[in-house]
């Protein structure tokens, strides 16, 4: 009786109709409507196109003779690296940290996650506020240890790891909560069994945890990828306008800085389309070394 509720599917459409209704109107629709405004001249932001580019492909054309495309490309590759290694790493070595704790789980998952709570744009004055060149915290910390040059966080030097380290830090608790959550769908039983063959407690990490983990984590590694390619309050509320220097620019951050700021609109949707194959591209790419695995 109860598996015939199954055999009539009509029920499923008509629930599922709104949610693909939603998605056609305000993700597919948009998206293939910003392909054609990259080929077109669009004047100001909210206008339509008038007439085609000449040729229609000339800001495609534009991008691979752009040098801040290929400055954003790089930073956002650096930041895809910092986020796979620093993000997903780091809350992978937190989590099993916890994971191992009898007392006060509760209380790091708590703290670890906090930065996720808070919005981009506070975190972003807060990190401006520490690394201010006279008065800022990092530098006055420094100071403390007998260091008498002060640096410039925002130089050319240390622009990218100023920009970077708060984007790090912010999403280190997001992944930490997926990673969790897959450390308490691992049974017990299979470390006291190992526990018990001599297995140390390294061992039963290497063999057991990470092997089990091995699907969050590849959950973990494409959201990164894709993530990296998407960020931008935090960025831009550091180095708006990608000043103090232009080499600050990623995908996210300069797509917004032509299409708002120089009001170069059709380009700025040109950007928009590259980046979204740059997030297909990346994520197959990634799924493919990655692959998925059934215990």
């Amino acid at each position: 009786m109860g598996a015939n509720i199954y055999k009539n599917k009509k029920p499923l459409f008509l629930f599922l109709l709104p949610a693909f209704i939603f998605m056609i109107v305000f993700l597919y629709f948009p998206f293939f409507k910003n392909i054609v405004d990259s080929c077109m001249k669009i004047k100001q932001l909210g206008t339509s196109g008038e007439v085609w580019n000449e040729p229609w492909y000339s800001n495609y054309v534009k991008l691979f003779t752009d040098e801040n495309v290929r400055t954003s490309l790089k930073n956002t590759l650096i930041m895809t690296i910092v986020t796979i290694f620093g993000q997903v790493g780091i809350a992978l070595l937190l989590a099993l940290m916890v994971d191992n704790i009898k007392r006060g789980a509760k209380v790091f998952r708590t703290m670890f996650f906090f930065p996720i709570v808070v919005s981009a744009t506070a975190l972003g004055l807060l990190f401006n506020l520490i690394f201010l060149y006279d008065t800022g915290m990092l530098n006055q910390f420094l100071a403390i240890f007998g260091r008498q040059e002060l640096i410039d966080w925002k130089s050319e030097k240390w622009a990218l790891f100023t920009m970077m380290l708060p984007v790090m830090w912010q999403y280190v608790g997001f992944y930490f909560v997926i990673i969790v959550t897959g450390l308490n769908n691992i049974s017990e039983e299979l470390y006291e069994a190992a526990a018990i063959d001599g297995a140390t407690r390294l061992r039963r990490i290497w063999y057991i945890t990470l092997p089990l983990l091995h699907n969050v984590l590849c959950t973990c590694v494409v959201l990164a990828v894709t993530g990296s390619l998407k960020v931008f309050d935090l960025p831009w509320t550091m180095f708006p306008k990608g000043m103090p220097l232009k080499s600050t620019f990623l995908t996210g951050t300069y797509m917004y800085y032509q299409t708002m700021i120089v009001k170069d609109v059709d380009y700025g949707c040109a950007l928009a389309v590259m980046i979204v194959i740059l997030g297909v591209a990346l994520s197959r790419i990634v799924n493919a070394i990655f692959k998925e695995k059934d215990y």
